[in-house]
């Protein structure tokens, strides 16, 4: 008798989950992006949010919660409720690299989140200042090996995935540059186009008008395919380092315990925005390529690049701040 008690009071909470499942979104959605308004992942936040919204039947709110690299904005999802009105992004950044680089994260990037899906990946455009007497990705390794610690590189900070993916050109390429701190990307490509800086591995979309208008040069681009925004530059694979690639992929994540079958939604959902016209279009104007998939493919992205990029600050002596 007992036992039957226990079997209809579970079948009555699983029917009450799933009335509860089937009824959401009923309210708004809160989309927490863990860099500031006008960033990168920020602005392909707002892509996927609008049309995101548009499909569930309910806005999704961006919440920007910026700060330490894109740690807090990660731990904030991490310890939201899991009720599906809560989601997040997690990038290479805050699930990768932060994990390859620090034993003390306030959360684990695999058992504290839920994966939803991919969004897609942002390679990098290797630039030069116009006055670098180097036209193409060969004569500047060159360059860089007649003049050993000469050539200077900036990025967003120590241990960021620039400065991790640049050490990594650096070691395949057997050259030897400098490192040049900044505390944004925005900073550091001021300095590139005044000269104060030599080359960079810079976001694709920013530096495009720069490219246009002569003040940066273009000598590859760091996926593991050419950008369509850069059609005629190879990447750095094309031009001499095989197996080379880097990028910045972006994705959606949960709080864990969110339900299953929201999840689901979510990843359909997506996958949809991913595969539409539309979709790919806006995000493409913003050099991210398109990946749509099951939820297991942002973990697996997770543990590769963690291994990847763990593997390289050992080996460059890079160690987060």
């Amino acid at each position: 008798m007992i036992r039957l008690i226990l079997l209809a009071a579970l079948a009555l909470l699983a029917g009450v989950a799933a009335a509860q499942t089937s009824d959401w979104p009923d309210r708004p959605v809160r989309l927490i992006v863990p860099f500031p308004a006008g960033s990168s992942t920020d602005i392909i936040s707002r892509i996927m949010a609008q049309r995101l919204g548009a499909r569930l039947g309910q806005q999704v709110v961006i919440e920007n919660r910026a700060g330490a690299s894109g740690n807090i904005g990660a731990d904030a999802v991490a310890k939201a409720a899991p009720d599906g009105y809560t989601i997040g992004i997690a990038t290479a950044s805050t699930h990768a690299v932060a994990a390859s680089l620090s034993a003390s994260l306030p959360y684990d990037p695999i058992k504290d989140f839920a994966p939803i899906a991919m969004l897609g990946g942002q390679p990098y455009v290797l630039v030069v200042y116009p006055g670098v007497p180097a036209r193409n990705f060969s004569e500047l390794i060159a360059l860089a090996k007649a003049q050993p610690g000469k050539l200077n590189y900036g990025s967003a900070g120590v241990a960021s995935l620039a400065h991790l993916a640049t050490a990594l050109l650096a070691r395949m390429a057997e050259i030897d540059i400098a490192h040049v701190p900044y505390k944004s990307s925005s900073q550091s490509m001021t300095d590139m186009i005044t000269g104060r800086l030599e080359m960079q591995l810079a976001t694709i979309a920013p530096a495009l008008p720069n490219i246009r208008a002569g003040q940066l040069r273009a000598l590859a681009t760091s996926g593991s395919t050419r950008s369509s925004l850069l059609a005629d530059v190879p990447t750095v694979a094309e031009a001499g380092l095989a197996g080379y690639e880097a990028s910045l992929w972006v994705s959606l994540v949960a709080p864990p315990a969110t339900p299953p079958a929201v999840i689901a939604r979510l990843n359909r959902e997506v996958n949809a925005i991913l595969a539409s016209a539309d979709g790919r279009e806006a995000l493409t104007a913003q050099a991210v390529e398109p990946d749509p998939g099951p939820p297991e493919a942002v973990t697996a992205h997770i543990r590769a690049d963690t291994a990847k990029w763990r593997d390289v600050a050992v080996k460059a002596g890079i160690h987060a701040e």
